[in-house]
């Protein structure tokens, strides 16, 4: 089927390079702040250079200080973030994803940032970075999944954009009957896509219990969920024991076959649409929200992004926290916003994104009110780390065996993981 080449912008939702402000942009650790400087480390991709430009020259020409950004790769920055927090001055802000923060704070890392409190911040993307109450991080950005689908195949398929699940259903169902095409690529292990519907249940992967955690597949939204991955799965060519990134779905699956629909972020669009055209071919693609059970409410999702924070042993944390603050206030986080194209989440209720109609950036920001974080504990890390039981248990389940046996089994495995340190 023909494919027609659509503009990527709107659709790079942080995918753009980081060029460091003051220093050559090597990853690594680097000097921290002094009484005439500070180090900043941003993630690659996390922001326009422009932007970081023109905040550190404000920045600078405020306060007569050298702002040092350092580029750091996300492979690895774990153990970056680890050494360089146990370490006097090495760095002053940082950039730290969601879900990492918690674990950080609670190792003494970060600096109490409660003077910050009080700002008008989106209350979802701010909840990752409290602990206990004290602030240990505010947000940056937010950003998270769509589904993307192929035009073309929708319209020779007689299908419409659905705003509830069973119009998704019906979709899938016209495009099974009516095309040769894949009627949606969706992994067997894809468990964010799994969360948002058991969050759409009221549910989690794991819920306080007592002093710690305790898994809650074993539940009725986390069947409820399950099952309606697995509705959704029985429309895919996909194993089910593969996740989005074995084969990376964005450019090694869906640019090498006929996929009609699939569910992605910014980036992974992006990389489809360079991939078809370097193949000669055409895309067009389409985006919508993942519908909800209703049409009142959105599909939850899996709200992603970064939070900045300062060092608790920062060179210079008065300047440090002076940076932050003015790196996240009204102007300069809309000018962020501005700066990407409206593609990101943004982390205030007083900014707006106003995305090119059409856009992934749109259908993405429609759904950030219904966006869902895992567990937000130290231990959460040890649950995705090394064989995944989440993926494990999708797999059983994809596969028949009884959801309720397989569930305990994972439940067990979270739990024991999750109240590690």
């Amino acid at each position: 089927m023909k494919r027609k080449l659509i503009a990527a912008a709107g659709m790079m939702t942080l995918t753009v390079s980081l060029a460091a402000c003051g220093d050559d942009g090597s990853s690594g650790a680097g000097g921290g702040g002094s009484s005439d400087s500070i180090t900043v480390w941003l993630m690659d991709g996390s922001a326009p250079e422009a932007w970081v430009s023109e905040l550190n020259a404000a920045f600078e020409a405020e306060h007569g200080v050298t702002v040092n950004v350092e580029t750091q790769q996300w492979n690895g920055i774990q153990d970056r973030v680890t050494t360089a927090l146990s370490e006097d001055g090495t760095v002053d802000v940082l950039e730290i994803g969601n879900t990492q923060t918690v674990g950080y704070a609670n190792t003494g890392g970060l600096a109490d940032l409660g003077d910050l409190a009080d700002e008008p911040w989106n209350e979802a993307m701010l909840s990752s970075g409290r602990v206990d109450d004290t602030l240990y991080a505010v947000p940056w950005y937010g950003a998270n999944r769509v589904v993307i689908y192929d035009r073309s195949i929708w319209e020779e398929a007689g299908a419409e954009v659905p705003t509830t699940r069973d119009e998704w259903i019906e979709a899938l169902e016209a495009i099974e009957a009516n095309t040769d095409a894949e009627p949606i690529y969706l992994p067997g292990q894809s468990y964010y896509v799994l969360g948002g519907f058991i969050a759409d249940e009221g549910g989690n992967f794991a819920v306080e219990d007592g002093d710690g955690w305790a898994g809650a597949l074993d539940t009725p939204a986390g069947e409820a969920g399950m099952d309606f991955y697995a509705q959704l799965h029985s429309f895919s060519n996909s194993p089910t024991d593969n996740d989005e990134a074995s084969p990376q779905q964005s450019t090694e699956v869906v640019p090498n076959g006929e996929v009609a629909s699939w569910i992605g972020l910014g980036w992974e669009a992006a990389g489809a649409v360079a991939a078809i055209e370097e193949q000669g071919g055409e895309a067009d693609f389409g985006y919508f929200p993942i519908p909800g059970k209703t049409a009142d409410e959105l599909g939850h999702v899996f709200l992603g992004g970064s939070n900045l924070a300062v060092s608790e042993r920062a060179g210079n944390p008065e300047l440090a926290n002076e940076w932050l603050r003015m790196a996240t206030s009204q102007e300069w986080a809309q000018r962020y916003v501005d700066a990407n194209s409206g593609g990101v989440v943004p982390n205030r209720t007083d900014v707006t994104a106003e995305p090119e109609a059409g856009t992934f950036a749109e259908a993405m920001v429609r759904s950030a009110d219904v966006g869902f974080l895992p567990p937000l504990t130290t231990g959460w890390a040890n649950v995705e780390t090394g064989p995944n039981p989440i993926k494990e248990l999708m797999t059983k389940a994809l596969n028949g065996e009884d959801y309720s046996g397989a569930a305990q089994e994972a439940d067990a495995e979270i739990t024991a993981r999750i109240n590690r340190e």
